[in-house]
């Protein structure tokens, strides 16, 4: 059925035969072990989102594998990072997602990712209760 919907004229049959080694031939399997690439989280200079750069944005972002947001926020600060949040939380969701795919299309040429999305509310979270316990100290 694939061969008449690609139209192909002629389909050539081939027989395979498993290989065998040689008698004399030593077969060595290896046992390295491959270990994916480490991300390094450089340090952010202060533990205070509000206080983060642009810069300091982009290599959170980075170090967290959320590259699509990296580009997507290249002019974004802590600060901003903390409205975007309220914005995603506060508003409805529907709305929010259609303006930030918007937004994704516009800067990046991109569709939002929800995964990379998911990760990131999950990493703000966790900031704003580090800015959280920090502030009751």
């Amino acid at each position: 059925m694939l061969h008449k919907e690609l139209k192909v004229e002629s389909v050539v049959e081939t027989h395979t035969a498993p290989v065998r080694p040689k008698e004399d031939t030593v077969v060595a399997h290896s046992t390295a072990h491959i270990s994916p690439p480490e991300i390094s989280i450089p340090s952010i200079v202060s533990e205070n989102i509000l206080e983060w750069t642009q810069a300091q944005v982009q290599d959170w972002l980075l170090g967290h594998n959320l590259r699509q947001l990296s580009r997507l926020f290249t002019d974004c600060d802590g600060r901003s990072l903390v409205y975007l949040s309220k914005y995603i939380r506060n508003y409805e969701s529907e709305q929010v997602l259609k303006l930030l795919e918007a937004d994704s299309v516009r800067r990046i040429n991109e569709s939002i990712s929800l995964i990379e999305l998911s990760c990131f509310q999950s990493l703000l979270h966790e900031q704003k209760k580090l800015l959280q316990s920090m502030i009751q100290r």
